[in-house]
């Protein structure tokens, strides 16, 4: 593939995740808002005494991403989440590569000058790494972060950039993980034939269907992409079309409203059929628009294992009660809380200065690096998980079957 089609593959690519990105955090924020008064899911879980082990010496300046004061998006709880990691490394848990962590938070509102900004506070502020759990923001902050020497760690890349760059580590297995997850589950269900609706623009159907069909028919599965407009009133008559196979199973990628919508379709049109549905598509209000019963029972695809009895799922659940009791294990807190502690987890062979090329290094070396409340993911930063996008560091992710809360559990990893 000559240069120009590579650009256009990654444009393609990164607009995928930007959709993804944008649907979660929208939703997020909405349901945030209308769930205070609930009880948080998982919240009987159980929990353990934290370990006494506070970190020692100079602390080490870690800079964070924070999406919050948009006016269309603002999650402090991705902020709350990696505070409470913090927290608990530097009181419980030995510190990053035993020192301790000064959090350095700058809070971005989605739009280029207030990113822009926080690239540069990072730089002025000589942060020896700057973490982010996702943001549509990495072509205004990576350039002048890594321009300064300092790496970059994302939870979900976005950008081409944050998808190809050696100084940046993305360590969730994005859209090649999910399309992945999908069919491990469409194969496990017996299925034969599977239809993917997917929000378009950009081109984003047309990518998925180039990527997923070789994936599909790999797990023996025939797949169909069926392309649903943005901003669609009424999905109805694509979404019938799309069912005319009568495929085994359904998903959808893209934002949480078209979600709403298009599942609402297919609830009608085939009631029975098996969904595969995406964290966009768990988020409460679209479990609350669609109805509980047209959700449980059918397979979740998610990277956060929040209910399970593992010791690093336990190791969260008991760090949130701690130092964040407010946050549910299952919203959003959990990225800012898996992206620290999997800095931690990949750096703690450091043992002499603890700096952005010692961070660097630990990230490009370290092997099967445990996703902490990763339900057994692991990564390895060193551009093998998949070798188109260098900077993904995984190609796992988790499936299970959707409970009465709308959560899959009992998950198992797939990639």
């Amino acid at each position: 593939m000559n240069s120009s089609g590579r650009n256009r593959q990654f444009r393609t690519i990164a607009g995928v995740s930007a959709l993804l990105l944008a649907g979660m955090l929208g939703a997020t924020a909405c349901a945030a808002e209308e769930s205070d008064d609930a009880p948080a899911a998982g919240a009987a879980a159980s929990t353990s005494a934290l370990p006494s082990d506070p970190a020692g010496g100079d602390p080490v300046k870690i800079g964070f991403v924070s999406t919050e004061g948009g006016s269309a998006v603002s999650l402090p709880e991705m902020r709350e989440g990696a505070e409470a990691a913090v927290a608990y490394l530097n009181n419980n848990g030995g510190g990053l590569a035993g020192r301790p962590v000064d959090l350095v938070v700058c809070k971005q509102q989605e739009e280029p000058t207030s990113a822009t900004a926080c690239a540069n506070q990072f730089v002025e502020q000589n942060v020896a790494a700057v973490l982010s759990p996702g943001t549509s923001m990495g072509p205004a902050i990576v350039p002048i972060v890594i321009g300064a020497g300092i790496p970059y760690v994302t939870l979900n890349g976005v950008a081409p950039i944050e998808l190809t760059s050696p100084d940046v580590a993305s360590l969730s297995a994005g859209l090649p993980g999910t399309l992945t997850a999908a069919a491990t589950a469409a194969q496990q269900e017996g299925m034969s034939k599977f239809t993917m609706f997917a929000s378009n623009g950009g081109g984003i159907a047309a990518m998925i269907d180039q990527m997923g069909k070789p994936i599909f028919e790999g797990f023996g599965v025939q797949l169909e992409v069926v392309p649903v407009a943005l901003g669609i009133p009424d999905p109805t008559p694509v979404v019938t079309s799309g069912l005319a196979s009568n495929p085994d199973g359904v998903s959808f990628i893209g934002d949480a409203a078209t979600c709403t919508s298009v599942l609402k379709a297919v609830q009608t049109t085939a009631p029975t059929v098996t969904k595969v549905l995406i964290p966009t598509c768990l988020d409460e209000n679209v479990v609350k628009a669609i109805g509980i019963d047209n959700v449980q029972g059918n397979i979740g695809i998610t990277a956060t294992d929040a209910l399970s009895d593992r010791p690093d799922t336990v190791l969260f659940r008991s760090i949130l009660a701690e130092y964040a009791p407010d946050l549910s294990p299952t919203g959003y807190g959990s990225t800012g809380y898996q992206t620290v502690m999997a800095l931690a987890g990949a750096t703690d062979s450091i043992t002499g200065d603890v700096d952005a090329t010692s961070i660097r290094e630990a990230l490009r070396t370290a092997q099967n690096v445990e996703m902490p409340a990763g339900g057994g993911i692991t990564f390895t930063c060193n551009g093998t998980a998949l070798p188109m996008m260098p900077s993904i560091c995984s190609s796992q992710m988790l499936i299970g079957e959707i409970n009465d809360q709308g959560i899959p559990e009992n998950l198992t990893v797939t990639g």
